[in-house]
């Protein structure tokens, strides 16, 4: 049976070995993902193989993402302590937890009400920034709070986010896994009403489905 000092040295190895000498270089990042038990957000069998860089079940056909793909699209994104984030697919509720770590405060939306109302109760336990969270359509945004200085979907889209970059700030940032013929991770800058992408890695999420369960 593991201890909390158990997970807190995986949580140490996990930031040194698998984040920071993989190029993840912001010390604000990997002082966050050092900060949030990730443990918490997966089946409690696995133990501290939750900080193991590969994703895991969390119930409803979805997966928590890998340590490195989600520290590698924060680091893109560039997320600041004075940044209104938008995160579509609240999943779990780690990235929500690790995010609100960085900025002013997170709105996160999830389809699933299950998994969002499960997030709510994990996040209420351990020390996070300001976060609101919304069962919602996560294609359509949020756009009562709009415009947001980042965005980031953790959910593969099939076209470009022509909705969610209109619910960006100029000067914003939006990131996502969009499959063009094959998974890739683009980022969206906007500036001056126009924007312009670049395509960053390949890889694998599950997609982004519509309505609401």
């Amino acid at each position: 049976m593991e201890t909390e000092l158990d997970f807190t040295i995986a949580r140490r190895r996990m930031v040194v070995e698998q984040l920071a000498s993989r190029g993840i270089t912001d010390e604000r990042i990997l002082d966050a993902f050092g900060r949030v038990p990730r443990h918490l957000f997966v089946d409690p069998a696995i133990g501290n193989r939750a900080y193991d860089d590969c994703s895991f079940p969390i119930g409803y056909a979805q997966t928590i993402s890998q340590p490195y793909i989600q520290a590698l699209m924060i680091q893109h994104l560039g997320v600041g302590p004075r940044d209104k984030v938008l995160e579509i697919g609240t999943g779990s509720g780690y990235q929500t937890a690790v995010l609100s770590l960085l900025c002013r405060e997170v709105f996160s939306v999830e389809r699933i009400g299950a998994l969002s109302k499960k997030a709510a109760e994990i996040l209420g336990r351990i020390d996070t920034g300001r976060i609101r969270l919304r069962i919602n359509d996560g294609s359509s945004g949020w756009q009562f709070y709009s415009p947001y200085d980042r965005i980031i979907v953790s959910a593969v889209m099939n076209a470009r986010p022509d909705h969610l970059i209109e619910q960006l700030a100029d000067k914003g940032t939006l990131i996502a896994p969009v499959d063009s013929g094959s998974e890739c991770l683009v980022l969206y800058k906007k500036l001056d009403g126009k924007f312009n992408e670049q395509r960053l890695a390949p890889c694998s999420f599950v997609p982004l489905l519509k309505g609401v369960e």
